[in-house]
């Protein structure tokens, strides 16, 4: 039981355009349910309209999860503090660098054509890592959160990989 882990939990901040869903939403079940007042067909309708906007609401909260276990990191998605999905598994022999957003370890990477994947909070006044790793012959920039416990770690299992400038 030598393992080495370490896991971090990120809420997703609202954006505008999360907002705005989430009032057209509400109003599609208040329509709905309005619809649902004049019987027959309309009535069918309003109901699979609020139905679904109750059962898609909830959807709209997400969270990241990351799960650092022996080399090898988790980026999880949790939408509605329900419904789990495993969005990407790195491997540590894939990593070339991480580092914090604004290092200048990363500025060769700034001028090359990659893949980007964002697991942050998007709150600007949070300071996130970027992980450069090759996933199927594609460079891939992952943005991520980490906190202090999970950096010793990563730094622990492959201090060459890690910048802390």
């Amino acid at each position: 039981m030598n393992q080495i882990y370490a896991e971090t939990d990120v809420k997703r901040k609202d954006t505008p355009s999360t907002l705005g869903l989430r009032v057209l939403m509400i109003l599609g079940v208040v329509l709905g349910l309005y619809l649902c007042l004049y019987g027959g067909v309309l009535s069918i309708v309003g109901l699979a309209v609020a139905v679904l906007m109750i059962y898609l609401f909830p959807r709209l909260n997400v969270e990241y999860e990351y799960v650092f276990v022996d080399g090898q990191l988790d980026f999880d998605r949790i939408m509605g503090k329900s419904k789990r999905k495993t969005m990407l598994r790195i491997d540590f022999e894939q990593v070339d660098i991480i580092a914090p957003k604004n290092s200048h370890a990363l500025d060769s990477y700034n001028n090359i054509q990659c893949e980007k994947k964002d697991f942050t909070s998007r709150d600007k006044s949070r300071d996130y890592y970027i992980i450069v790793c090759n996933i199927q012959n594609k460079k891939v920039l992952v943005s991520f959160e980490p906190d202090e416990r999970m950096l010793g770690m990563m730094k622990q299992k492959s201090p060459r990989k890690m910048s802390s400038i």
